[in-house]
């Protein structure tokens, strides 16, 4: 666990917890880690969990398959970064996505009453570690919502411009990577493929952009 304490460090949900503390912690939550090939699923659409995992290394792709197997990309999840954790509070709730190794890495899991609970050792930042879990879940409802801003743009061209100004401002820059390749991107935005590829070059001869794999540049016409 030590070769990954600067990831679990910089995550939000141990944010204002220094390192003897976080150490301390780790082994009152009881984790346990695991590492997954790329594609490889980590947990599955209709199951149940208990557990709330975080990105050690490498990333994850919550996403929705729909009968005929066409995916949505509902989020990226990187290192320091957390997932499950909804599904792990609400006790008899089964998983409504999938979570998927968008590459090689590893996963911490945690058990969700060991971290609501106060351990009986009375470890004092417990408290700040679920004020954390709250401040991780009102964030990435508002991420969601974002995301429905995205998605209930009319055409690929307006979906694809909310979503990289949306990046833009985020990221503080005209100038920025993009989590997804092209596919990706396509599936988060729910368009297809070959239809946003043309776009994004309609929209690069208009003069609105560049970009070169999923590092984008936004100009003002």
């Amino acid at each position: 666990m030590k070769k990954y304490l600067e990831v679990i460090k910089k995550s939000p949900l141990f944010k204002g917890i220094d390192e003897r503390e976080i150490e301390a912690m780790l082994t009152c939550l009881s984790v346990n880690t695991k590492k997954y090939a790329k594609n490889e699923f980590v947990m599955r659409f209709g199951e149940s969990t208990e557990a709330i995992g975080m990105v050690l290394a490498g990333s994850l792709h919550l996403i929705k398959e729909d009968f005929w197997g066409n995916r949505n990309i509902i989020a990226e999840i990187g290192p320091g970064q957390i997932f499950a954790e909804s599904y792990a509070c609400m006790e008899g709730v089964t998983l409504g996505v999938s979570v998927v190794a968008a590459e090689a890495g590893a996963v911490m899991f945690m058990n969700v009453r060991r971290v609501l609970t106060t351990c009986g050792s009375a470890c004092e930042f417990h408290s700040r570690l679920v004020r954390n879990l709250l401040s991780v879940l009102a964030e990435k409802n508002l991420r969601f919502n974002d995301k429905l801003t995205h998605m209930t743009q009319r055409t690929t061209r307006q979906k694809l411009l909310s979503y990289l100004s949306a990046e833009s401002l985020r990221q503080g820059a005209s100038e920025f990577d993009i989590p997804f390749d092209r596919q990706q991107l396509a599936d988060y935005l729910s368009v297809d493929r070959s239809a946003m590829s043309k776009e994004l070059c309609r929209m690069r001869d208009e003069g609105l952009l560049n970009f070169r794999r999923n590092h984008f540049v936004l100009r003002q016409s």
